[in-house]
């Protein structure tokens, strides 16, 4: 499948769930139990995205995906100590992203 195809039909999946969104009563969106389900899937999807994108590699004799440990892994523990220290988000994204240079550098 050509991938411009596929790119067009996550588009058009995504718009039309938008779209949809404004059809919701208004009396849906405003329970507070919806309210919490909504934060709660906001921190679970993030985190998500966060442990695959630390945690995953590509095997370089098999070609096939592995759980890896290396600077990213190492940036991410500088990033939530910074965060438990209430460090500015600026100040935490870019010692995460130096740490995770440097650590390429060395090694």
């Amino acid at each position: 499948m050509n991938s411009w195809v596929a790119i067009i039909a996550a588009s058009a999946a995504v718009f039309s769930w938008k779209y949809l969104g404004h059809l919701v009563p208004r009396r849906f969106l405003e329970s507070k139990f919806l309210q919490k389900l909504a934060g709660f899937l906001t921190i679970a999807l993030l985190s998500g995205l966060v442990g695959v994108q630390t945690f995953s590699g590509k095997s370089p004799s098999t070609g096939a995906h592995e759980v890896v440990f290396d600077a990213r892994f190492l940036a991410l523990i500088v990033a939530m100590v910074l965060l438990k220290l209430k460090a500015p988000f600026l100040v935490i994204v870019i010692a995460a992203a130096a740490t995770a240079a440097l650590l390429r550098l060395a090694f």
